[in-house]
């Protein structure tokens, strides 16, 4: 399979005393630090409304390679608030090709 562009989710959880500071470290930070970073295409994120991890953000990426950029190591994680996050989870989608 060639390198291409795929959807990466992450799903975590965080104490609600962290939540406020956390949120605002995901959107001021995170997100600017991951899109300046080589084949990362877009950032959005969201809530859930139903059972998993409270909150989900998906990325656009250009292909496995954007992992492995010097840029991506140095911002990858949560930050200062590694220790705090609970129920990690990924999932990494690529598109179908042709009808379903």
């Amino acid at each position: 399979m060639p390198d291409e562009a795929f959807i990466h989710i992450v799903r975590v959880d965080i104490d609600p005393e962290h939540e406020a500071a956390f949120n605002t470290w995901y959107e001021q930070k995170h997100f600017p630090d991951l899109l300046a970073c080589p084949g990362w295409l877009s950032a959005r994120r969201f809530v859930s409304i139903g059972d998993g991890p409270k909150y989900a953000a998906m990325y656009e990426v250009a292909g496995r390679w954007a992992f492995e950029t010097p840029e991506f190591l140095k911002v990858k994680g949560f930050g200062p608030f590694e220790s705090l996050v609970k129920n990690f989870m990924r999932i990494q989608l690529r598109p179908m090709s042709g009808p379903a």
